[in-house]
């Protein structure tokens, strides 16, 4: 079976929850990564025969957002689109899709991605379809609420969220408040210390915001990177569940952002005139108790060296997801694993943020260009996912 080549993987700067991209709709962070694509590949648009993208927010505002994303970013009316959602780990599913239609012959090149506009997530209500004769009407927050029904409540109880997930993770493994701290302030400062050496610079897609009363905002620079942040400054703040570990500063963030890549058969490169930055080796996703979603990866990685016949030895950079820096210290134990100088080097989801449909392709990008600059190895990519699943990956940067 062919091998799935990742090629041109760029992203956009993340925006903080109501800040610089609030206005920016996801149709046009979609589109803008899409067109960075072509220009770095080169890749004949008519070439494309789909693109994936994952929204876990998804809204009728843009239905089927990877054919938005198409349609938006001037690609032939021929190439199709589709949509998909396994919520945080989405992203890295819309990739993984996209190199089993290249595996098996079903599509040559394939666009994959993600995208989240979480500033935009709207309110919505299930009871106004056939009106109401009396009463009031209840308007649900679409964010919150996919929080709380991200499982059957009749099968599992009631879980407030995620942050209830977290402080369960936290329990299991006794992980204390200033670890969670320390944990955070590491993450900011190793995002800070990125940015500062210039080591986005190469996987960035400056955006143009219109003012309304000023020349247009150039946003180039992740805009949830606190550099001052110390375990000091962490510990001033409450837990959002009292008596808890998890905090509004050791959590991840709330974000907006795309991320996307080509995927390509390996024996269509040379007809393309395409250069692979790195190869697919294998990807696998697994489920979980919901009440301790975070602990996800754990098995998936498990489950994906078991496929892959690979192991911590062969790995030389590793991606989790912070959801929480309680559960990402959760999984580190539940891996007995903890090479510092491996894991999250340039920050992830307490630093950079959690655009939840664009996290997965957002630190696939971040991953792979990691270590094109270190000249090469095998990188792993694994998250927790609400409602309990974990997701794995590994990538052969050549």
């Amino acid at each position: 079976m062919t091998r799935a080549a990742i090629i041109a993987p760029v992203r956009t700067p993340v925006g903080q929850f109501g800040k610089s991209l609030r206005d920016i709709p996801v149709e046009t962070l979609g589109a803008a990564v899409v067109h960075a694509l072509l220009d770095r590949s080169g890749i004949d648009p008519a070439a494309i025969d789909d693109v994936v993208f994952a929204q876990s927010y998804a809204s009728s505002e843009t239905p089927c957002v990877g054919r938005w994303i198409a349609l938006e970013a001037g690609l032939p009316v021929q190439v199709a689109g589709m949509q998909l959602d396994r919520r945080c780990g989405g992203g890295l599913q819309a990739i993984a899709t996209a190199a089993m239609m290249v595996q098996t012959g079903a599509a040559d090149v394939v666009i994959a991605g993600g995208v989240e506009s979480m500033s935009n997530i709207e309110y919505y209500s299930t009871d106004m379809r056939w009106g109401r004769r009396s009463g009031n009407a209840t308007l649900y927050d679409r964010l919150e609420r996919g929080r709380l029904r991200s499982q059957p409540e009749s099968r599992f109880g009631r879980i407030s969220g995620m942050i209830e997930t977290a402080e369960n993770v936290a329990r299991r493994y006794s992980i204390r408040r200033e670890e969670a701290d320390a944990f955070a302030a590491r993450s900011h400062a190793r995002a800070a210390a990125a940015w500062d050496r210039g080591a986005f610079a190469d996987e960035i897609v400056p955006l143009t915001i219109p003012q309304r009363k000023s020349d247009p905002l150039l946003f180039a620079h992740d805009e949830g990177v606190r550099p001052d942040t110390t375990p000091h400054s962490l510990a001033a703040l409450p837990p959002l569940i009292p008596g808890g570990v998890t905090t509004a500063g050791n959590a991840s963030q709330q974000n907006d952002a795309a991320a996307a890549c080509l995927v390509v058969a390996e024996d269509k490169l040379d007809e393309y005139g395409l250069e692979p930055m790195a190869f697919l080796e294998g990807w696998t996703a697994v489920g979980c108790e919901p009440s301790e979603m975070g602990l996800g990866p754990v098995p998936a990685v498990e489950r994906l060296f078991k496929r892959t016949g690979r192991s911590w030895a062969d790995i030389d950079l590793v991606e989790l997801n912070e959801a929480f820096a309680a559960q990402a210290l959760g999984v580190l134990r539940g891996w007995d694993w903890d090479e510092q100088d491996k894991l999250n080097v340039n920050g992830s989801g307490i630093s950079l943020g959690h655009p939840v449909g664009a996290t997965g392709a957002r630190i696939m990008t971040t991953l792979l260009h990691e270590l094109h600059r270190r000249g090469g190895g095998r990188g792993l990519e694994t998250m927790c996912v609400g409602g309990g699943q974990g997701v794995a990956a590994l990538f052969e940067v050549v």
